[in-house]
């Protein structure tokens, strides 16, 4: 495959609707989650795929007090509509955060808390963003699952209430384009442009540090998804393969469709 075309948008480009991205392995594109054929690490379900386990709701998000996530769940804010952000709380508000973010509702890890506001990550550049939000604003949530990625042991792994239930070798991305490091979250689910991709995308919140604009698309999101004809090099132990996106084997894809949105993704190095 050639080299990607590694290019920013200029600063003045006007805003306009996502177009249709090209797919190209490895890679998500912002604008390919627009599209179910247009994205760049995908399934191969017909129609786009949905959230197989909801989060548990455990607080309506308007009380003053704190919220405490049960032992071994982390709580996760769904913007009601497009809300304010706060640098800090009690601030002037510095912007907003979406109520959806290509057609998904904006799902996001809450990492602090004080009475009346939530501190949550963002899917926006760049990667490691966070925002204060508004208690009254949000929803609260909780899930039971986080993911683990290791770069240098080329393995994924999936928790359960704290409980590993999954250890799976990963293609992840080579020393050209690597995978980001930090800490994510699960964005969205999406369909597949082929088969190859496997059943689904699960489309993260990071975003390529070496890729900005993925042939012209506007952006270079990571995804998790199948081994696009490369399963042999992943076998058992990983492989470094990727334009960024982390490939896994059918099987252990499979077991990821469980894992709602807003699950924290932690990405070592």
């Amino acid at each position: 495959m050639r080299t990607p075309v590694r290019r920013r948008r200029p600063a003045s480009a006007p805003s306009s609707r996502p177009r249709r991205p090209r797919i190209a392995p490895g890679i998500l594109t912002a604008a390919a989650i627009a599209s179910a054929t247009a994205l760049t690490a995908g399934c191969s379900h017909d129609t786009p795929a949905r959230p197989a386990a909801a989060a548990a709701r455990v607080h309506a998000g308007t009380a003053p007090q704190l919220v405490a996530a049960p032992a071994g769940w982390s709580l996760v804010a769904t913007a009601k509509g497009t809300i304010p952000r706060f640098a800090t709380p009690g601030s002037a508000q510095d912007g907003t955060v979406p109520g959806r973010w290509y057609g998904s509702p904006s799902a996001l890890p809450v990492i602090g808390q004080q009475p009346g506001w939530f501190r949550v990550r963002l899917v926006s550049r760049p990667n490691g963003s966070t925002a204060w939000v508004r208690a009254a604003d949000v929803t609260i949530t909780a899930t039971p699952y986080r993911i683990v990625v290791s770069l240098a042991a080329e393995h994924l792994r999936l928790y359960r209430l704290g409980k590993q239930i999954m250890n799976a070798a990963a293609g992840v991305g080579t020393k050209q384009d690597p995978t980001p490091a930090g800490q994510y979250f699960v964005a969205m689910f999406e369909q597949s442009p082929s088969a190859g991709y496997g059943p689904f995308i699960l489309v993260t919140s990071a975003h390529s540090d070496a890729i900005s604009d993925w042939e012209g698309s506007g952006d270079a999101v990571i995804g998790i998804h199948g081994p696009l004809g490369q399963s042999s090099l992943i076998g058992t132990s990983g492989a470094a393969l990727s334009h960024g996106c982390i490939r896994l084997q059918l099987p252990d894809l499979a077991l990821l469709r469980q894992v709602p949105v807003g699950t924290p993704i932690t990405i070592t190095a």
